[in-house]
């Protein structure tokens, strides 16, 4: 069934907060959630679907629901990591289209600077998973995963830290404009390739920011959506899906997007060139380049060049991404940063973006959400919206 048209997303709110010393994991859902209902123009009263992640606390949608006093007909609790919120606007989409709810909230929110968490250069041990015996004797963190698929793609194409830099000069730009941004300060190619090596070839300026916060969404029926005071937001294509290690025959430099992408270019019948702003996710510069080349932005081994120069600066470049300043400077709350991908497109698509960054006349967005690691095994959602 497709989704094309079947749902539409009327609210939209990220937290201000990127550092909650006095607030729970809980009563920043809480409050995302009312801040995407305020937003929609709707009350908890309306909400009849919830749809929430791994982040959610305690029995994760049980204990949201009673936190929240929600009444449902309808829950979903994937976990895809940081592309959970990408993944569950097209689950909105498909329960409003077969008739289990009619108002869908989708929230995010997490601690991890309050908890001082070393979310990147931390070894990954997932417990009970059955990967951990064979990978944890090897100390894998986040940082080093992605350092080996940029290495990777350097060996394989010549792509060079400086071509990867280019995507932090682009964020930096944006995040100049956003007052609540970990880090607004612009910087130069320079400033990225001499700051301080994580994993080679990875820099720290090459890294996300570690924040607080939250968000949320609010994904109506069509004659819903038209009904409240909101600029129209069409979900238009989806696809979502998991990048396995295929029994050891392990791919750097495929990721998600190249089964992701297709998926929801077709369902929406537009194709690539058409979109004119794409949030994509930013753990790393070398997410953004792998994700633009398997969304089929450019070639393989052409990401380098497709970044560089300014591309995805918005006013100058050809693909203006991120306009919030991102993972990489904006906000990465509770280390998923799909949700956010999906707001910031939101406001571009509603023209609400700050204006030094908004895009002109911008009716078709892509976002993209990562989770897990490119290193190893990951989920992948690709969104598509229209302005109508």
């Amino acid at each position: 069934m497709s989704l094309n048209g079947k749902a539409y997303i009327a609210g939209a709110f990220e937290h201000p907060t990127r550092r909650a010393d006095g607030k729970s994991v809980a009563q920043l859902h809480a409050e995302v959630a009312r801040g995407a209902l305020a937003d929609a123009g709707l009350t908890m009263n309306d909400v009849d679907g919830y749809f929430c992640a791994g982040d959610a606390p305690g029995l994760g949608a049980l204990s949201m629901v009673d936190y929240m006093g929600m009444k449902l007909r309808h829950v979903d609790t994937t976990e895809t990591g940081g592309s959970s919120y990408v993944v569950h606007v097209a689950h909105a989409a498909a329960a409003i289209a077969a008739g289990r709810c009619n108002v869908a909230l989708i929230t995010l929110a997490g601690r991890p600077k309050a908890e001082g968490m070393a979310t990147g250069t931390a070894p990954r041990d997932y417990g009970a998973a059955p990967d951990v015996p064979f990978e944890l004797p090897y100390a894998p963190t986040t940082v080093n995963m992605y350092a080996m698929a940029a290495m990777r793609h350097m060996y394989e194409y010549g792509t060079t830290s400086e071509q990867l830099a280019w995507i932090r000069v682009a964020a930096s730009h944006h995040a100049q404009h956003n007052p609540n941004a970990v880090v607004r300060d612009v910087v130069t190619v320079q400033d990225v390739v001499g700051s301080p090596m994580i994993a080679d070839p990875l820099h720290r300026l090459d890294c996300c920011v570690i924040s607080d916060g939250g968000g949320a969404l609010i994904v109506v029926r069509p004659e819903i959506a038209r009904q409240l005071k909101r600029p129209l937001v069409k979900v238009l294509g989806t696809g979502e899906f998991v990048r396995t290690q295929t029994g050891g025959k392990v791919d750097l430099l495929t990721t998600g997007a190249n089964w992701t992408g297709p998926a929801a270019f077709s369902e929406a019948g537009v194709k690539p060139a058409d979109i004119q702003y794409a949030s994509i996710y930013d753990s790393f510069t070398i997410t953004v380049l792998l994700t633009l080349e398997d969304l089929g932005f450019c070639k393989k081994g052409e990401g380098g060049r497709f970044v560089s120069d300014g591309n995805l600066i918005s006013g100058t470049g050809k693909l203006p991404f991120n306009t919030d300043g991102g993972g990489l400077c904006n906000n990465h709350p509770g280390n998923r940063g799909g949700m956010t991908k999906v707001i910031e497109a939101v406001r571009q698509l509603r023209g609400e973006a700050h204006p030094e960054v908004q895009v002109a006349n911008c009716s078709l967005a892509l976002a993209h959400g990562t989770g897990g690691s490119l290193g190893t095994r990951h989920g992948s959602g690709t969104l598509i919206m229209e302005r109508e």
